[in-house]
């Protein structure tokens, strides 16, 4: 939630402990009607090792098995006025930015080989649902047989052969109706959907607080029918603001990164990386989550993480890490391994793999607003200090392939820097090819890359005005 209409910043640094500490575990199992705790505690007994210095674990505070979202009474969306909100610091605050000779520039443009759509369709139409929210955060995923379009602070599903509605648009709180407590009542959006192939479920997130934004809410379908019912949970992950999460599935968890503020908004603190029990959540189980703070990591002058979002049906190796790429400003980009262990939760570690120097490039007007419109002076942020989302990662079992991207200056406008790497799970990573796509005068921003089983790579972009008028 960069620059969020009615955005608002608050909370106090919350300590950090060597020792492990635990969030009241929930009661209730196997798809409860609905269960809840509080409070905290030590960890008592024995570990099997000391823990990673600022290992912490929490617990859901609240699930519950919500009712087929068909089925449900949901009042009328009514979307509210726009406000204006001061915008959370840039992560480059402070920091001493370079400009470097971009070295990979493409500058033609490639000759027009992509497919035509199978389908389009209109999504979710301006000025939005609940909130009529700048920028809307838009993102979407395709499941089995339907796709999901989500922004702040709504969501609809698609059938994705036909492109009609099959339900929708409603709010994301809708899922949490009768959960009580933020999730029903404080979401605030930064909102991301994605497909669980491996599972064939869908799982729906955004954030709640008033002040300042400490919760993350997060819904687990029960079914491939993204209309059908959720089990619903509710995680407080601190005091600190909580913001720009962003997700990845993988077997062993649902990986999280999020960009922490300080208590009034003026100072980055850190990436915070997570990982959601995601057995736990499939099965409607009160669920855990671990985390780290490790002051090597959790600094300022870090970089912004993002896990990796499987892609496809083949896993990645058995027991393989989830690799965490820290892209953004700073020369060297570290790639860190994400050990999770939820039944031993001391024996989790977030460690260095590799440091990784992609080639030159220039910050983006400081990562900042300079994105020109047609028939008006207001600019449009970049996100120039961060990678964008996903961090997209396929096995092809005989290698396996993580890709990214970012927004980067180039020839005076915005370019898209994207770029593959491999062995992000064992062996020496490296880059496999990377580029800044900036054939002529376009801006071209706020990308997004995947790649197909065959190896091919498919990036897509905002596209603004060559100059503003």
């Amino acid at each position: 939630m960069r620059d969020r209409r009615r955005k608002t910043i608050g909370a106090v640094l919350s300590a950090l402990f060597v020792a492990l500490i635990v969030l009241a575990a929930t009661g209730g199992s196997g798809l409860a009607a609905g269960s809840s705790a509080s409070g905290t505690h030590v960890l008592a007994g024995p570990l099997a090792k000391p823990p990673q210095a600022g290992l912490t674990v929490g617990h859901s505070y609240k699930n519950m098995l919500t009712k087929p979202l068909r089925s449900m009474h949901l009042p009328k969306i009514i979307a509210t006025g726009r406000g204006e909100a001061a915008e959370n610091p840039k992560l480059t605050k402070g920091r001493k930015l370079q400009n470097r000779r971009d070295t990979a520039v493409q500058r033609t443009m490639p000759r027009p080989n992509m497919p035509s759509p199978i389908l389009n369709f209109d999504g979710i139409p301006f000025p939005g649902v609940v909130c009529n929210c700048a920028p809307p955060d838009t993102n979407g995923e395709v499941g089995l047989t339907q796709y999901v379009q989500i922004v702040n602070e709504g969501f609809q599903v698609f059938d994705k052969t036909t492109g009609n509605s099959v339900f929708g648009p409603v709010a994301i709180s809708s899922l949490w109706q009768g959960f009580g407590g933020l999730c029903e009542n404080n979401g605030f959006g930064d909102p991301v959907a994605l497909y669980d192939q491996l599972a064939n479920r869908w799982v729906i997130t955004q954030f709640a607080g008033p002040i300042p934004i400490t919760d993350e809410c997060i819904a687990v379908s029960t079914s491939s029918d993204a209309a059908g019912s959720y089990v619903a949970y509710g995680f407080h992950l601190g005091n600190d603001f909580f913001d720009y999460p962003k997700f990845g599935v993988w077997p062993d968890a649902y990986y999280m990164g999020m960009n922490v503020f300080n208590s009034s908004g003026t100072a980055f603190l850190g990436p915070q990386p997570f990982a959601f029990d995601r057995a736990a959540m499939l099965a409607g189980n009160p669920a855990t989550f671990i985390t780290f703070r490790d002051p090597s990591f959790f600094q300022p002058t870090s970089d912004q993480f993002m896990p990796a979002d499987l892609d496809g049906l083949n896993p990645p190796p058995a027991g393989a890490p989830n690799p965490f790429m820290s892209t953004g400003t700073n020369a060297t980009w570290p790639l860190y391994h994400f050990h999770t262990d939820f039944a031993n939760p001391a024996n989790a570690t977030f460690t260095l793999d590799a440091t990784l120097t992609p080639a030159p490039f220039s910050v983006i007007c400081g990562g900042g607003s300079c994105v020109p419109q047609l028939g008006t002076g207001d600019t449009l942020d970049t996100l120039g200090d961060r990678g964008m989302f996903r961090s997209a990662y396929r096995n092809f079992g005989d290698h396996e392939a993580l890709v990214g991207n970012m927004t980067v200056a180039s020839g005076g406008v915005a370019g898209v820097r994207w770029f593959e790497l491999n062995n992000v799970t064992s062996g020496t990573p490296s880059f496999v090819q990377q580029s800044t796509y900036q054939p002529d005068n376009t801006w071209r921003w706020m990308g997004s890359i995947a790649m197909d089983h065959s190896g091919d790579r498919r990036t897509r972009s905002a596209a603004g005005a060559t100059t503003a008028t």
